[in-house]
């Protein structure tokens, strides 16, 4: 692929991938404007966004296969029509339990735009080339994490909440629109597989029982937990706790993202100098270190915003390279089934978040402790689940 194509790729790719991420990042600032006008806690608005992660788990479990058999794009386009449809439901939602309901259905929406262009990567690079690509397309992603917050955080102070959802459905028709016409399939008929549910089924166990898949979806997945309990927790910690406005706010949460795509920039000459196991491990380590002082510091006592927003940074940069780096590490050994793998690593990852998020609502105390304390907690088992990966021997890689 010439360097023209790459660059075209990963900008689709990468706002194919942003439509789950603008659901997330220019809706967390309204956390508390939602509470308010739907006349509920801070802690029931945090299971809107539980409801999302859970319905995004799901519907991975489902688009992977579908993909394997129908090819890439068919299930793209029918994950952002159920997105745009649920986004119109969340925008006249009357009460919390709607809100909720509506969230569930943008997340089994945006599964198909999760899992999928993770497969459209496998199917055409691995090792360094994929993080190269990866890499690229997080770029393009980061037009969520780092503007999403900050234009969440005009409309909910100048406007309303409500225009979130507005601003989402026309985003997903422009994606609708990119994918169409610059997005060639990438699953010929020839490689398809059985869509049969036993063949399915089949798939996972054989991915289940596999150690160089699992423990890599894991180490990615407690990391991924690390990020999401920020931005569940985030928006009650920063903004209501600290009383920082919610555009302030969204331009803290822009600082992380800039961190995590930032370091993520540098995996594929790192990952060919030291090798993905070695920088796994090295960023698991920092994450796990990091954590466990931010936890220490808060738990001991500490009630100022300025050190928190410092450690939490460092973690998103420790983040960066771990994220992508363990989730291609787990899809590397697998060609046909690239759907199926990247449907049941992606599900398994956001089912780790969703549990994880649930707890902290569940936990709730009106400090920052629940939120600190589920973050030290899952850096810890990342970094254990390395430990244990560097046990086990390296599969050969390149195999369907």
């Amino acid at each position: 692929m010439s360097g023209h194509s790459i660059y075209r790729r990963a900008t689709v790719l990468g706002l194919t991938i942003a439509v789950g991420a603008f659901a997330i990042d220019m809706y967390i600032p309204g956390f508390a404007a939602i509470a308010r006008d739907l006349k509920t806690d801070p802690g029931t608005v945090e299971l809107s966004m539980t409801s999302f992660f859970v319905a995004t788990a799901i519907g991975q479990v489902i688009y992977g296969p579908v993909s394997d058999t129908l090819g890439r794009k068919t299930p793209i386009f029918v994950g952002l029509a159920i997105f745009a449809v649920a986004s119109v439901c969340a925008a006249f939602a009357p009460n919390i339990g709607v809100l909720i309901a509506s969230r569930f259905f943008q997340g089994l929406g945006a599964a198909a735009t999760a899992v999928i262009p993770m497969a459209v990567i496998r199917d055409e690079y691995t090792g360094p080339d994929a993080a190269r690509l990866l890499s690229l397309a997080m770029v393009a992603l980061s037009v969520s994490p780092i503007l999403a917050p900050v234009f969440g955080g005009l409309l909910v102070q100048y406007t309303s909440w409500r225009l979130i959802f507005v601003m989402l459905i026309v985003i997903t028709l422009t994606v609708f629109v990119m994918v169409w016409k610059m997005l060639p399939e990438t699953l010929p008929p020839a490689q398809r597989v059985s869509g049969r549910p036993l063949a399915i089924l089949s798939t996972y166990s054989r991915l289940l029982r596999n150690r160089n898949f699992i423990l890599p979806v894991f180490i990615a997945g407690f990391g991924q937990a690390v990020l999401f309990s920020f931005i569940a927790g985030s928006p009650f910690v920063v903004v209501t706790l600290h009383h920082v406005a919610p555009t302030t706010f969204g331009i803290l949460f822009a600082m992380h993202a800039i961190a995590v795509i930032g370091m993520s920039q540098f995996n594929a000459p790192m990952m060919r100098r030291f090798g993905a196991r070695r920088l796994i491990g090295a960023g698991a380590a920092a994450l796990a270190g990091t954590s466990l002082l931010l936890a220490a510091l808060v738990f001991g006592g500490m009630n100022a915003l300025w050190p928190l927003i410092l450690l939490t940074i460092t973690l998103f940069l420790c983040l960066g390279v771990i994220l992508a780096p363990a989730f291609l590490t787990a899809m590397e050994p697998f060609g046909s089934t690239a759907g199926a793998a990247a449907a049941l690593g992606v599900g398994m990852e956001f089912t780790i978040s969703s549990v994880t998020t649930a707890l902290m609502g569940f936990t709730a105390d009106g400090t920052a402790r629940p939120m600190v304390g589920f973050i030290a907690l899952v850096s810890c088992c990342s970094f254990c689940t390395w430990v244990v990966f560097m046990k086990t021997p390296q599969a050969a890689p390149h195999v369907s």
